[in-house]
Parts: structure tokens; C-alpha cells; sequence
């Protein structure tokens, strides 16, 4: 059977226990507290793959994009050979939820899109 596309979808490791050299380099990196108060911002910082990822004008990563849930927050584009893909935001979660799950998506304009995630949870 041939590998599947890169292209084809959200692109995600096998096992997240043990990264491909590939994965350590698209994955996004998420840095943000474990738990948060509802209605009070907090810093996300963003950096794409454990290895840093290149940001040359044939290799590089587009756009980064955060989510709660599927709830879109914010979207940050990037720049070839100006930018590096490394970025902190500041969230505010509303909301009856007792968590929510922080994902965030990159595109790496030579090997499509990556996802990470990661549970949070809001106290009142």
C-alpha cells in the first residue's frame, strides 16, 4: 500500500510517544497553563516542531491557527525568511464548560497541515 499524501487531510503522529523526524519538526508546540480562570486572559505560546522548522522562500510555514474546540480565535501569517514560526497570543475562555480543548493547526506550504491539541481546564 503507498504512504498516504501529506496533502490528504489533517496531518497527525502515529504515536505521539515516539516522533518521526518529520513530526518533530511540523508538530505544533503548545505552551500555555493547565488550567485557567473563566473570563481572565492567558498567554499561548506557539512554536512550530520540537526541531525547529526552516522558513525559507521554498520551505515554510504559512499560518498558524487556534481553536477552543471548533471554535476559531485567531489565525497569525507568516513571512518566509522575516518571521519565525514562534508566537504568543493572549486567550480569554468564556463558557459553562469545565474544559476545553486548545488545538492548534499549522501549514507548512511543502508538507500541508498539522494539529496539536491539549486539555484545559476553566475554573470559575
Amino acid at each position: 500500500m503507498s504512504e498516504k499524501s501529506l496533502f490528504c487531510g489533517m496531518n497527525r503522529p502515529a504515536d505521539p510517544n515516539n516522533l518521526t523526524d518529520p513530526e518533530k519538526k511540523h508538530m505544533p508546540v503548545i505552551e500555555c497553563p493547565d488550567a485557567v480562570k473563566a473570563g481572565e486572559p492567558f498567554k499561548v505560546s506557539i512554536k512550530v516542531g520540537a526541531i525547529p522548522h526552516v522558513m525559507e522562500e521554498a520551505h515554510n510555514i504559512q499560518w498558524i491557527d487556534v481553536y477552543f474546540g471548533q471554535n476559531f480565535n485567531v489565525r497569525i501569517d507568516l513571512t518566509p525568511v522575516f518571521t519565525k514560526p514562534d508566537v504568543t497570543v493572549t486567550l480569554v475562555k468564556h463558557g459553562k464548560h469545565r474544559t476545553s480543548t486548545l488545538r492548534v493547526v499549522e501549514r507548512c506550504n511543502l508538507h500541508g497541515q498539522w494539529e496539536t491539541s491539549k486539555e484545559i481546564t476553566i475554573n470559575e
